[in-house]
Formats: structure tokens, C-alpha cells, sequence
């Protein structure tokens, strides 16, 4: 495969913490990044594109592939100027997951495929393997600690250590970083695996993409805390049977001021970084843009003296004043993360609760929430 390299287990934890400095936000232009992480609107399945393209170098990793109902990959990936992909990852042979790999395999040249290794007896299974045999595609089933360089891109297996047949529970699951930018994807693997992942690995990145759609049956408290994210997404339906996103996790994602997003009422959502600063785009039009880490001690002493400012202005303690409120001040008001924080504060002043709708990812419903709470002071 091209470009990849194995890395003993001796560096198992370089990548730890690698975006450990990237936790202050602030609005700014879109960025300008070489790499791009795509979540594709595939319905109620799974597929994720990462793309390196500098001008001289290019790579491509699929991770997941859809449902087999669906023909919304290769589609996706050609109007992308996708031609090769170096790595096919699936987490597990179920059909949402698998679905679409078959199509793939036709139109697209790929180096690698990895799978659990565990197998199913379903026709989208069977015809996918078939086809990496005949194509003489390389294939291997990682494993926990093995670690891996593709182009600029550091990839750490973050599960399963062994298999015993359990599909979901046994998904392939990864920590994949550029630079100071990183993923974690766990296809559906449960609370127990994650239990497993926290205390095999270092999982801090800037993105987790949310285990099984969003389900309660992932995305442990104490997962959540290990990766600590900036931001959430998931992939799921819209008006899907299931109940996914579980309104658990997404209470939980709230609690944490943690942004999150969802194929299911965002569409396609890519993510553009250099590296440090990365920008999100929705297909519903929201562009979210992160500034630098190198910035942070300038805006927390900012923050510092906004807070002194605010402080003497809201004595009382009974809510917060939008207009003239610190960054932590504002993190402290439910549904405000750091994105809507720095939002808020390079949109205001406000001159009418109606106006907060500007933010990216507040609504009536939870403007309403915070006037009722009390949380924001009157204009």
C-alpha cells in the first residue's frame, strides 16, 4: 500500500494529546487546508472520506462505505475528483457499514481494504469479498496499538484487540491525525469496547464521530471525557425507525458544551484544516471557522479581563449579559460552547434575544430554554 508505514509499539503513544492546545475557538475566515474530512450524507449508514491534496501528494482514506440500499458514495467521491483510494476501511461487515464497498471496488483503484475479520453471510458481504480476492486488493485485519503513517496522515487502531464474532461490538476503530487535527471513529462499538479503548489508548482529539448514529448504546460519559472534543458528529437518517441520535447523548453533548452535528439535519459536513486552524461547512449553509491554538493566551486574557468587566456589571448573579460577557461566562449558559461563545461575542451587540438565531445551532427552542432558565439577562 502506498505510502504506509508500520510503526512498532514502542510509539504507541506519539499522537497522544496532539491538539491538547486547540481548545479556544474564534470566528475568522474560512481556512485554506490541504485536508479534508468528509461525512457523507449516506441515510441511516455510515461513510467518511479523508483527503490530503497539497498539489504534488494526494491520499484518500474511505472509512465505511453505506448502506446497500444506497448509491450515494461513489457519486460522492467522484464529484470530488476522487480517481485512487490508498485505504478502505470497514468497521464491521454489517450492511450499513458495507453496504456500498462492492460499488466502490468497481469504479475506484484501492490499494488496501481492512476489516475486523469477522464475517457475514449476507450476499453485500460475500460479493465485497469476492471482489478484493479477484482484484488482488490488499487486505489485513488490524489491530489494537498497531499504528500507521499514510502520507502526512498518522493513523492509530484504537479496536478490536481480538474478535469472537460480535460484529458491532468488535468495529474496527481509529484515532486518525494531521498534525494537530484529529478523529476518532468508532463504527458501532458499544460502552463496554469503549471502556476497553480509554484504558488501552490516548484518545484526545479535536473530533469524535459518534459510535452507532448517535445511540445511547455508545458514547460513555467517560469515553466522551477521554476524547474530549471540540465537536461531535454522527450519521443518521433523517426520520430514521431507530431513534438515532439517542436524545441522551445529545443532552450529554450539551451538558459538556460540546457542538455537534448530524447527516440527518446537516447533510454532508466537511471539515478543512491546515493543520492547526480547521473550518466546518454543513450542506445547510452553517461555515464555522476555528482560529490558530497559538492564540489562546491573547483571547484567555481577554477573556480574563472581560470577566472583571461583566462581573461588575452583573453583581447580582442572576444572569449574563450577552454583550458584554467573557468567553467563560458564556460557556457556562447551557447549549454555548466555545464556537458559539467566540460567535456571540464577534457578532454582538445584540439588540433582541431573536437576533441570537444568527448562531450556528441556536434556535427559538433553545433561546426560549435559556430566557425561562433565566440564564441571559433582558435587553
Amino acid at each position: 500500500m502506498k505510502n504506509i508505514i508500520y510503526f512498532s509499539f514502542i510509539i504507541i503513544f506519539a499522537l497522544a494529546g496532539c491538539n491538547a492546545d486547540t481548545d479556544t475557538a474564534a470566528q475568522s475566515n474560512s481556512v485554506d487546508g490541504d485536508f479534508q474530512a468528509h461525512f457523507i450524507d449516506v441515510g441511516q449508514g455510515d461513510s467518511t472520506l479523508f483527503t490530503f491534496d497539497d498539489g504534488e501528494e494526494e491520499t484518500a482514506i474511505l472509512f465505511d462505505t453505506g448502506d446497500w440500499q444506497g448509491n450515494e458514495v461513489v457519486p460522492y467521491l467522484e464529484a470530488q475528483g476522487i480517481s485512487a483510494i490508498d485505504l478502505v476501511i470497514i468497521s464491521h461487515p454489517d450492511a450499513d457499514h458495507i453496504g456500498q464497498l462492492s460499488k466502490v471496488l468497481d469504479h475506484f483503484a484501492v490499494d488496501e481494504v481492512w476489516m475486523s475479520g469477522n464475517e457475514s453471510t449476507s450476499n453485500t458481504y460475500q460479493t465485497a469479498m469476492e471482489k478484493i480476492l479477484s482484484q488482488d486488493i490488499n487486505y489485513h485485519e488490524p489491530r489494537t496499538g498497531e499504528e500507521y503513517e499514510l502520507g502526512p496522515i498518522d493513523l492509530e487502531v484504537l479496536y478490536p484487540e481480538d474478535i469472537s464474532g460480535k460484529a458491532n461490538e468488535e468495529s474496527v476503530s481509529i484515532r486518525l491525525a494531521y498534525d494537530q487535527v484529529s478523529f476518532v471513529l468508532t463504527g458501532d462499538a458499544g460502552v463496554k469496547e469503549e471502556k476497553e479503548m480509554i484504558e488501552a489508548s490516548s484518545l484526545n482529539s479535536t473530533f469524535l464521530h459518534l459510535g452507532h448514529h448517535g445511540s445511547n448504546t455508545s458514547t460513555d460519559p467517560a469515553f466522551l471525557d477521554a476524547v474530549d472534543p471540540q465537536a461531535a458528529i454522527y450519521s443518521a437518517g433523517e426520520d430514521n425507525s431507530y431513534g438515532h441520535p439517542s436524545t441522551e447523548v445529545i443532552d450529554l453533548l450539551d451538558e459538556e458544551n460540546i457542538d455537534w452535528y448530524g447527516t440527518d439535519v446537516d447533510g454532508n459536513i466537511v471539515v478543512t484544516t491546515d493543520g492547526s486552524s480547521y473550518s466546518i461547512e454543513t450542506e445547510m449553509g452553517e461555515d464555522i471557522t476555528v482560529s490558530k491554538p497559538d492564540a489562546a493566551e491573547e483571547k484567555n486574557q481577554d477573556a480574563s479581563e472581560d470577566a472583571s468587566a461583566s462581573n461588575e456589571e452583573n453583581e447580582d448573579g442572576s444572569c449574563i449579559n450577552i454583550n458584554n460577557a467573557s468567553q467563560e461566562e458564556l460557556t457556562g449558559i447551557i447549549h454555548i460552547g466555545d464556537e458559539r461563545a467566540n460567535q456571540i461575542i464577534n457578532k454582538r451587540p445584540f439588540d433582541t434575544f431573536e437576533e441570537l438565531e444568527e448562531i450556528d445551532g441556536i434556535d427559538p427552542s433553545r433561546i426560549a430554554d435559556m430566557e425561562a432558565e433565566g440564564l441571559i439577562c433582558d435587553f
